[in-house]
């Protein structure tokens, strides 16, 4: 039987709590007041997939390794599949008008468009659209 998960939960640290929740206002997400406090809240990014964004130090609690160093190095990158290029292209923009960094020119496969860019803690997301309708066929005739 194959694994299939109700929901997924997402747990980045940050540095800044309120900054982030700033950041990720501007684009356009929401937070559930239940599961927030001031060490962390819980960000609504689509129907059963949520990000918890954890100051540093509650991160810590849950592990026992070091908290990585995400200007140096990364271990995820957080892509979000939405529903057009138009609106990866302004994702993208709020993201970086609200202080986020450019991490790669925008990719165009024509069937699937992304655009990446590093938050504010220097996570890495990628906001993607894939046109089904283009996707490459791999079969024979």
């Amino acid at each position: 039987m194959a694994l299939r998960a109700n929901e997924i939960f997402v747990n980045l640290p940050v540095k800044d709590l309120k900054q982030s929740v700033d950041f990720f206002t501007k684009l356009g997400f929401e937070f559930n007041p239940q599961f927030t406090d001031e060490s962390a809240t819980c960000m609504l990014v689509g129907d059963n997939i949520y990000v918890m964004l954890l100051v540093e130090e509650r991160f810590q609690s849950f592990i026992t390794k070091k908290v990585a160093n995400a200007a140096e190095s990364a271990e995820v990158i957080v892509t979000l599949s939405v529903d057009s290029r138009e609106q990866v292209d302004a994702i993208v923009h709020a993201a970086l008008d609200a202080g986020a960094k450019q991490y790669k020119e925008p990719q165009d496969h024509g069937f699937m468009y992304g655009w990446s860019f590093q938050d504010l803690d220097n996570h890495l997301w990628e906001v993607t659209h894939v046109d089904m309708s283009a996707f490459p066929s791999n079969q024979t005739e």
